[in-house]
């Protein structure tokens, strides 16, 4: 990979040293001794109690995040980021519990992907873009901005907007997925999505979050919904409840990726556009771990150019073409790519 990319590649995560804060106990000084500061996906996670006072330890037990784990560890099921090892303590007829603070990192150098523009069709310069996908050939939007967000199907091709409604002025529209004919719309802080009869696009229920509090972007497998909240964090939710069931976190072999936006899924893969980066990237949905990148930043020279132009933010991908819709928020075009490896 040259040089130049693999900066793109920094500049996209947020590198983090700081991996073993630890709970110590001032009466016994029992602490948790880890492999390392930094660990990657793969590597043996060795675990060891550090007993400064010589106390008379007659058993150990150890969990990561709340399910039990051995000593000697080989992190390979495993998904990425911040754990908290926990370790039960017992030592003359006493038990303590310690804590301490580890992360997991990716492995491997995320793959560097370039494009190529195959089609470029008109779109909505009003727009502020928040999520888009295909179903059935039709394009789906939402967008964004207080009294002017909105739900709507569009004919790609020319831009026509064959359906629209109009959310009320309290909210702020972001990230769109369809799921067994249902459309799944975000808000931003109001702490509530919406679900629409994919069709009429009648308002059939509501839902709240949970931990994550806001609304980003949004996706599915066909089972699983996933959302984020824009840190590095993907939430897991259940398809039948829309509560959230668990999360990955986004890293590359040097840190986090914080500010996760727009959400699609495309042949096993979550692709994300990152707030504020005319970029995306690959991640692998069982690890959180960053598998590519794309960086689209050339395209929004080709876009017209105004006061209210801001950044990429739209991925939709058209699965019998098999290419790649982008756009941007307030963008009057809507970019057809196929991506390939470099």
């Amino acid at each position: 990979m040259q040089l130049s990319k693999y900066i793109i590649l920094i500049c996209l995560s947020l590198v983090l040293t700081n991996c073993g804060k630890t709970n110590t106990s001032k009466q016994t000084g029992l602490t948790i001794n880890t492999t390392a500061k930094s660990l990657m996906l793969g590597d043996t996670l060795k675990l060891s109690i550090n007993n400064p006072k010589k106390l008379e330890i007659t058993g150990v037990s150890y969990k990561m995040n709340g399910e039990p784990i051995v000593n000697n560890k080989v992190l390979n099921s495993v998904t990425l980021g911040e754990k908290t090892i926990t370790a039960v303590v017992n030592y003359n007829g006493e038990a303590q519990t310690i804590t301490k603070l580890i992360k997991v990192f990716n492995n491997s150098i995320p793959s560097y992907y370039k494009y190529e523009v195959v089609n470029t069709y008109p779109h909505d310069i009003t727009s502020y873009t928040q999520g888009l996908e295909f179903h059935n050939g039709k394009l789906y939007e939402s967008t964004g901005q207080r009294g002017k967000s909105k739900l709507r199907r569009v004919n790609f091709e020319t831009g026509e907007v064959l359906k629209n409604i109009n959310l009320d002025n309290a909210y702020f529209g972001e990230g769109l997925t369809i799921m067994n004919d249902k459309i799944y719309q975000l808000t931003w802080q109001a702490n509530r999505g919406f679900v629409y009869d994919v069709n009429t696009f009648e308002k059939l229920s509501s839902f709240k979050y949970g931990k994550s509090k806001e609304g980003w972007g949004i996706c599915n497998d066909g089972k699983t919904l996933y959302k984020s909240d824009g840190t590095e964090k993907i939430w897991l939710l259940n398809s039948e409840n829309l509560t959230e069931q668990s999360h990955i976190q986004v890293y590359t072999e040097k840190g986090k990726i914080p500010s996760l936006n727009e959400l699609e899924w495309i042949d096993g893969r979550i692709f994300a556009n990152i707030y504020q980066k005319n970029g995306v990237v690959i991640i692998n949905p069982n690890t959180g771990g960053v598998e590519g990148v794309i960086d689209f930043k050339p395209l929004r020279k080709l876009v017209t150019q105004h006061n209210e132009l801001d950044v990429l933010n739209g991925i939709a991908y058209h699965p019998k073409r098999k290419t790649i819709f982008v756009t941007g928020k307030h963008w009057d075009k809507l970019f057809e790519v196929i991506i390939k490896k470099q």
